[in-house]
């Protein structure tokens, strides 16, 4: 009996984990909380849930941060509770598939391969992938193809921009801003037009309900509570699509100019490809409404997004890990050795 493949795909906000032999997804908040400095109080959204409420005696962190891991012992001890309660007895000896972000260095890389492969699960082997090629696979493109695919990939703290042919990247830029920026841009722009002040899982809802890309949107409210910088106490205010729109429209902007500087360094060829397939839009920060008109109004080229953005790089990693053809697009760390 062959063992059982799981790919992982380890995000700033949120940890997506395969299992090939289910079929299913597991989505969980990336979040860990700790009480008495080193006892596990809680993972994943059960942690999540004390963000921002817990008391001084529990840690509420996130292990991962700008696309890399910062706690490696919490994101080790995280990923290891979260497979025993989904999976059980099908962890000995399994395959791991780990997506890693572009422009990384090789040492952050290796943290992605010994937190596997250095668990007690003891795996049969751990291989590593690159997003953007994951996330290719995971949208059913022809990769190992000599066509060019663009893929934009926006995330809790990065966005990765990615131009693909052949199987491997021949441009890409990883921006250090995502989602979390917006919300932060939210937060300010609330607090400086408007003294209110708001937590972070407010402003993440302001932007996932009201949030819109375009001026012209349909426009939305949302009833929030804050606290008043004048008085001091919390009060309730009415939040408009136009309000949210004007907080966020610079970092869209910062998007916007990335995206065309990548373009301005296809090759022409690739361009050509390009333009005929569109650009692909991933991640979870990418489901912000009308965010892909906003790029093909900037572009003048085609945006195609899919119905769970989340998901397509961790699905990718289980086509990869099944199919043959694709399974070259992986690579291991067991043979590096630094000096």
């Amino acid at each position: 009996m062959s063992s059982n493949i799981y790919g992982i795909d380890l995000g700033t906000c949120n940890l997506k984990i395969f299992c090939k032999s289910t079929g299913e997804v597991i989505n969980e908040k990336n979040t860990i909380a700790i009480v008495n400095k080193n006892q596990l109080y809680a993972f994943g959204d059960d942690a999540y849930a004390m963000y921002e409420k817990a008391p001084e005696s529990i840690q509420v962190s996130f292990p991962v941060v700008s696309g890399v891991i910062a706690d490696y012992n919490n994101m080790q001890t995280m990923i290891c509770e979260l497979l025993e309660k989904y999976m059980k007895s099908h962890i000995k000896g399994a395959e791991f598939i780990v997506a890693v972000p572009t422009d990384i260095t090789e040492v952050e890389k290796k943290a992605f391969f010994d937190l596997f492969y250095k668990s007690r699960f003891k795996p049969k082997s751990v291989l590593l992938c690159e997003k953007p090629i994951a996330d290719a696979v995971g949208l059913d493109l022809e990769v190992n193809a000599p066509t060019g695919y663009m893929i934009v990939n926006i995330g809790a703290d990065t966005t990765e921009i990615s131009v693909i042919s052949l199987g491997g990247l021949v441009l890409s830029e990883l921006l250090h801003f995502g989602g979390k920026r917006l919300d932060e841009s939210i937060m300010s722009h609330l607090r400086r037009n408007y003294s209110l002040v708001i937590g972070e899982k407010t402003a993440s809802f302001l932007k996932e309900t009201v949030g819109c890309a375009l001026p012209e949107g349909e426009e939305k409210a949302a009833v929030i509570v804050g606290r008043d910088v004048v008085s001091g106490l919390p009060v309730e205010m009415e939040i408009t699509t136009s309000i949210v729109y004007e907080a966020i429209k610079e970092n869209l902007n910062s998007i916007c100019s990335s995206i065309k500087l990548i373009l301005e360094k296809t090759p022409p060829e690739l361009a050509r490809d390009i333009i005929k397939s569109g650009i692909y839009l991933t991640g979870g920060a990418s489901q912000i409404s009308q965010l892909n008109e906003l790029f093909t109004q900037i572009t003048n080229i085609q945006v195609n997004i899919c119905d769970y953005p989340e998901e397509t790089a961790v699905r990718g990693l289980n086509k990869i890990m099944s199919d043959e053809k694709y399974r070259k697009l992986a690579f291991s760390m067991k043979t590096i050795i630094f000096r």
